[in-house]
């Protein structure tokens, strides 16, 4: 017998089918991890290097994902779009994958829910049943009084994220961070002196009836929808930083709701005079001589206006509701990117089991 002829033509066709039959079934075990993240060095070694890859969507062939956590925001808040792979750049938060795309549901770590956009009847909330290691996040940042209270919810969620100090994610509108450098902080030249920008009006609003009664004994320079003035966003600043004191009322008064407009002309060299919650929790997130709180005066015309007049005729006194710049400065939450973020930077830190089982009380009291 010659061992050292030729194989023949039927030998070389069933190394072909066993070459073939292995090729197949490393791409369907490849395409079975791609979906499932895999843990070991070797199987990342071997996806990445495999030529059944080459066809999957770019999104999934990335190892920019591979152990990272994963955050799914299901519904855009109000339909804004905005850039999102931005925690590590923007805001040092590392190792978040921040996506929109219901493909990765069942692989993430976090699935963040805006309220204002659930449906009435829950129908465009996830179908699919929750992994057991995702949690669901609900996230909002409007007052009780303008969020609606729907049916269902009470028991659906593992974490809140909210501007309120008791949320599991605490996301205030903004907050003050230490200053670099120790300077006395010179405000804007101004040439107006109260400035109200509103738009949100009703009549049965706190702040509506205090301005009605206001307007009458000091003059305010309104602007906004509510007053027929549009102003362009980038108007916004120049007119604020123009004003002496600005009106930081808001819509509704509730614990812990004290949203731009306050951090805005707090910001941009302008005193506000606030109508919220109390001066106390005012003075959680800043500190007491960098405002004016309503309260503080009996009557709208006894006190407050006699004393923004006095102010306004005193520098020196005025001046001193800016010593707190020395020291800190403000900085203002961007949204809605920060708020994905933090909500990733809290998932990879704290993985334990949670679920919040009572936000009708806990929220609309």
């Amino acid at each position: 017998m010659n061992y050292f002829s030729k194989p023949s033509k039927s030998f070389h066709k069933i190394l072909r089918l066993v070459l073939l039959s292995v090729f197949i079934l490393g791409c369907i075990v490849t395409a079975f991890f791609m979906y499932y993240k895999p843990s070991s060095p070797l199987l990342n070694h071997l996806l990445q290097s495999s030529d059944c890859t080459k066809n999957i969507p770019h999104v999934y062939s990335e190892t920019n994902y591979k152990n990272m956590t994963i955050v799914l925001l299901w519904m855009w808040p109000f339909g804004q779009t905005y850039e999102m792979n931005v925690c590590s750049s923007a805001f040092n938060i590392e190792g978040c994958f921040i996506t929109v795309d219901r493909k990765f549901y069942n692989k993430s770590d976090g699935v963040v829910i805006h309220h204002r956009d659930i449906a009435g009847d829950l129908s465009n909330l996830p179908k699919s049943q929750r992994p057991w290691f995702q949690k669901w996040i609900w996230m909002n940042w409007e007052s009780p009084r303008h969020t609606a209270r729907l049916p269902g919810l009470n028991n659906l969620f593992n974490l809140t994220l909210s501007y309120r100090r008791d949320s599991d994610i605490k996301m205030p509108y903004g907050f003050l961070v230490t200053a670099n450098t120790v300077e006395d902080f010179v405000p804007p030249s101004k040439d107006k002196l109260v400035c109200w920008i509103v738009s949100n009006w009703s009549p049965n609003h706190v702040r509506a009836k205090y301005y009605n009664e206001f307007k009458n004994h000091i003059n305010i320079q309104t602007f906004g929808r509510a007053f027929n003035k549009h102003i362009a966003d980038k108007d916004y600043n120049p007119i604020v930083s123009s004003c002496k004191f600005y009106l930081a009322f808001e819509n509704s008064v509730h614990e812990d709701y004290i949203t731009e407009k306050l951090y805005n002309p707090l910001s941009l060299g302008t005193v506000p005079v606030v109508l919220g919650p109390t001066r106390e929790n005012y003075e959680i997130f800043v500190p007491r001589d960098a405002f004016i709180h309503v309260d503080d005066f009996k009557t709208p015309k006894e006190l407050l206006a006699d004393y923004l007049l006095l102010l306004d005729k005193n520098e020196e006194l005025y001046l001193g509701y800016f010593k707190w710049r020395r020291h800190f400065k403000v900085n203002i939450v961007k949204f809605w990117a920060e708020l994905t973020c933090k909500a990733c930077d809290y998932l990879r830190h704290k993985n334990e089991y949670k679920a919040f089982n009572n936000l009708n009380k806990w929220f609309w009291g």
